[in-house]
């Protein structure tokens, strides 16, 4: 099936009704074939195991407008290519819409026209308008998304919630031990084609590496989708003179993926005041070999990375921190900003000011786990603030917007996986990843919305 879209942008000035009309044409991502042709860990199917599974009639279908039923608009062009189906940080959505009308506080945010928007008979036809207040600011591109990822975008100060869509989360049985269900806590890479992850742990005085088998796209023989079938491929434990997870009964520590090759290690304890002390540890995907040391950050006052309690009856992994591009970022110990550490250079800290003081929750439901900033495309998105890639802080609503978490999110596509629990109550849920791009619409030179224009814009989607 081919789609078509045309798209008009029509400006009206409030003082002299001059009208300035732009027309385009749009192309397609592939968006929409991977959320129907991809069904990773069997999401889409009930196998009697699962809670909060996604009803397609109720939620996704019919695709317009529901899968596609929302706008982005963004101030820079976007890659005109089917794969590009997130925008970078860097081109964060200056306006949106879904389908409804907007009766929020959000000028970020215009209306759906219940009355023109209407399903055709080969196509959908949405009409979107904008206040003089509403929608401000410079246009470039234009792109079509999901109704939840045209509320907020990537979120807002009136709600955040909608970023992530639950798609299904498994409850583990009762047969799972505790040490199993943390070998999946304590995952810190997944690769979804592979069928496999990599689980990191401190264990005695060595740092313990597994990698697990993980019926992603292929079930074996003997395998069910809610992961009592932990099998273990790979398992080395390698020595480290210097690096441990500081701390008696809790131990502070944490491992990431690095995306240049490596895995980091880090662990310190949090101190409120003078300098910062931090054991880190760097580990070859290839070879196992690693390099360790320790970094003295002057001045930095620090919350931990992450801990454990491996005395706790239930498994636990609370992650503070998060890496990209080359950079540990950690939360400052008031809540007021996070510190930016250069992974070659500890010399290189700098302080990112959120301009507020955070909340300092996570992302999930409160539980004995917690994730409090995970790193999504480019993105590095907290309990209520976001820092895009240019290390720019958005303040956001702070709402919970996944189930229980222990670790990171893993991205595939328009997926994300996370594994987490509460109190015996542990899982692993799917989550469809929100403000996607479903159309890609460039325009020929981008308008700026002012406070002194309405805009209307008519998007009608044509099937052959």
């Amino acid at each position: 099936m081919k789609i078509n879209g045309k798209m008009t942008i029509e400006l009206t000035d409030v003082n002299t009704s001059e009208v300035t009309t732009i027309a385009e044409e749009n192309m397609v991502t592939n968006t929409i074939n991977h959320i129907f042709g991809l069904n990773p860990m069997g999401t889409f199917y009930d196998a009697g195991d699962s809670t909060n599974i996604v009803k397609w009639g109720s939620s996704f279908l019919p695709i317009c407008p529901n899968l596609i039923g929302g706008i982005l608009m963004f101030p820079k062009v976007l890659t005109e290519d089917a794969d590009y189906i997130y925008s970078s940080s860097d081109n964060m959505p200056v306006a949106y819409a879904s389908n409804d009308v907007n009766s929020t506080a959000n000028l970020a945010r215009g209306s759906l026209n219940l009355t023109e928007s209407k399903a055709l008979d080969n196509g959908y036809k949405f009409v979107w308008e904008f206040t003089p207040s509403q929608g401000n600011g410079t246009i470039a591109a234009v792109a079509l998304t999901s109704a939840n990822g045209g509320t907020n975008a990537y979120g807002s100060l009136v709600s955040d919630a909608a970023v992530f869509h639950t798609l299904k989360s498994i409850r583990y049985v009762s047969s799972m031990t505790r040490a199993q269900i943390m070998l999946l806590y304590e995952t810190v890479e997944v690769n979804f084609e592979g069928n496999y992850l990599f689980s990191i742990t401190y264990e005695n005085t060595g740092v313990r590496i597994r990698k697990v088998h993980l019926p992603i796209f292929t079930v074996g023989i003997n395998e069910k989708l809610d992961d009592t079938t932990v099998t273990i491929l790979e398992d080395k434990v390698i020595q480290p003179g210097q690096f441990k997870f500081l701390g008696s009964y809790t131990k502070y520590g944490e491992f990431l993926d690095g995306g240049d090759g490596y895995w980091y290690g880090f662990s310190n304890e949090g101190n409120s005041s003078g300098n910062a002390t931090m054991l880190l540890i760097k580990i070859s995907k290839t070879d196992f070999s690693f390099t360790e040391g320790s970094w003295t950050l002057s001045n930095a006052t620090l919350m931990d990375v992450g801990k454990r309690n491996n005395n706790s009856t239930y498994p636990d992994r609370y992650v503070r921190c998060c890496i990209r591009k080359g950079y540990l970022y950690v939360f400052a110990y008031d809540k007021k900003g996070v510190y930016k550490i250069n992974l070659a250079n500890s010399s290189d800290v700098t302080l990112i000011d959120f301009g507020f003081t955070s909340k300092g929750k996570g992302l999930c439901d409160s539980g004995t786990s917690e994730v409090y900033m995970t790193l999504v495309g480019d993105l590095i998105i907290g309990g209520d603030f976001q820092i895009t890639v240019l290390d720019q802080v958005v303040q956001t609503a702070g709402n919970t917007k996944t189930y229980y978490g222990a670790t990171p999110l893993f991205q595939y596509k328009n997926f994300l996986l996370g594994f987490g629990g509460s109190y015996g109550s542990d899982c692993r849920s799917i989550y469809l990843l929100n403000p996607y791009l479903a159309t890609i619409n460039n325009l020929s030179s981008a308008v700026v919305k002012t406070v002194d224009k309405t805009m209307k814009i008519t998007y009608t989607l044509t099937q052959e």
